[in-house]
């Protein structure tokens, strides 16, 4: 059985994603064809069939959506997914499609720091936003009566967990709907329509494509009606990713299992790493046995994430820190093949201390990656 209680599928992630979204075959054509760029298709008589106008669908969406619908729930076919021109337009997509004015919606209060600014669009369209920490399920205080609920787990940059099958639970027995953000954990490591969620969105920028080339988002979804209106806010606000970016995402999903397999392994090394080291406070890593959300993690993930989160004793010993690193590149966003760290606070949109520390951990050789973190400890120090 899987960690979601599920049957294990009986293909294996590798081979599922280098095979996701691809066409049948046909002689002499390429096994995944390139990007089509077009405005617009030739469209004699009625309007009918799949391509119309560039801005509504596009063969290369289609294969790409097709490929991250198979990662997503295997084996649904009532399942669609929706691509979109990156992380944050998906997310507004779901959110400003399926809230009015006088709805009610739950926010992780510990969430991606460009939630404040939709906090602020929603309530200035008459939107009630409440919000509570995704650890020990505290979303369900504030639930009654709400029309959608957007979880986010693991949190980023916090790293902690909630019982998605709990809150989803919860939610629908009182007909309000369910969103995850599963950017942290990608396909791989969460499923979480397979968990009871209405809706997985996700920023495909980060370890989804894994190269730090693309910015991209998508949705999907297991409601017919609701997806529709996902559809619709697509095609008013123009929020589409380039045929270009989506050919690129399509051709780094292929490797998406290697890479996460490489990159979880070393984030749980370079947290056993840093636990021993004294002057690292409030690590989180959800793969440590000791982390508190390793208990809940471990029921529904498959994969714990390639993000480690820990914090120095001061925003001085933080920034030299990350000066004196060479093979981890100060940089925002995570999931790359090549290691990123940066202090969030810089950023003033988490509540975080000055000296935390937000590293993804990238396909160098283990060894190499550990000897590099130790060396900028050593040479950091006071």
């Amino acid at each position: 059985m899987s960690a979601t209680g599920m049957c294990e599928d009986p293909v294996g992630d590798g081979t599922r994603a280098v095979r996701a979204g691809l066409p049948e075959p046909v002689k002499h054509e390429p096994t995944l064809p390139g990007p089509v760029f077009a405005a617009h298709f030739h469209l004699p008589g009625e309007v009918a069939g799949p391509y119309s106008y560039g801005r509504d669908d596009n063969p290369t969406w289609t294969l790409l959506e097709n490929a991250i619908g198979e990662l997503e729930a295997p084996g649904r076919a009532d399942v669609e997914t929706l691509v979109f021109a990156s992380g944050m337009a998906a997310i507004s997509a779901v959110l400003f499609s399926q809230l009015r004015a006088g709805d009610a919606v739950v926010l992780p209060s510990d969430g991606y720091q460009a939630l404040p600014l939709v906090r602020a669009q929603l309530e200035a369209y008459g939107v009630e936003v409440r919000t509570a920490p995704t650890g020990r399920d505290a979303q369900l205080e504030v639930l009654e009566g709400a029309r959608l609920l957007w979880i986010e787990s693991p949190s980023n940059p916090g790293l902690d967990v909630c019982d998605i099958r709990r809150l989803a639970v919860a939610a629908h027995a009182q007909g309000t709907l369910v969103a995850v953000d599963n950017t942290l954990a990608t396909p791989l490591g969460q499923r979480p329509l397979a968990l009871g969620a209405d809706f997985a969105v996700a920023s495909g920028t980060k370890q989804l494509t894994g190269h730090g080339d693309v910015l991209l988002g998508y949705v999907a979804g297991r409601d017919a009606e609701v997806m529709a209106a996902v559809r619709r806010w697509r095609k008013i606000v123009g929020a589409i990713p380039g045929p270009m970016e989506s050919w690129l995402a399509h051709r780094s999903i292929a490797t998406l299992q290697l890479r996460a397999d490489r990159q979880n392994a070393t984030a749980l090394t370079v947290a056993e790493t840093l636990r021993q080291r004294p002057e690292v406070s409030g690590l989180r890593y959800p793969g440590l046995p000791d982390d508190p959300a390793h208990k809940v993690a471990s029921r529904q993930m498959r994969r714990y994430g390639c993000v480690v989160s820990f914090t120095l004793p001061t925003r001085a010993r933080a920034e030299r820190f990350l000066a004196a690193l060479r093979l981890v590149e100060d940089a925002t966003s995570f999931g790359g093949v090549r290691s990123t760290a940066e202090r969030r606070a810089r950023w003033g949109g988490d509540a975080v201390p000055e000296g935390f520390i937000r590293m993804s951990i990238g396909a160098e050789d283990p060894g190499d990656l550990v000897a590099d973190i130790l060396r900028a400890l050593d040479e950091s120090a006071d």
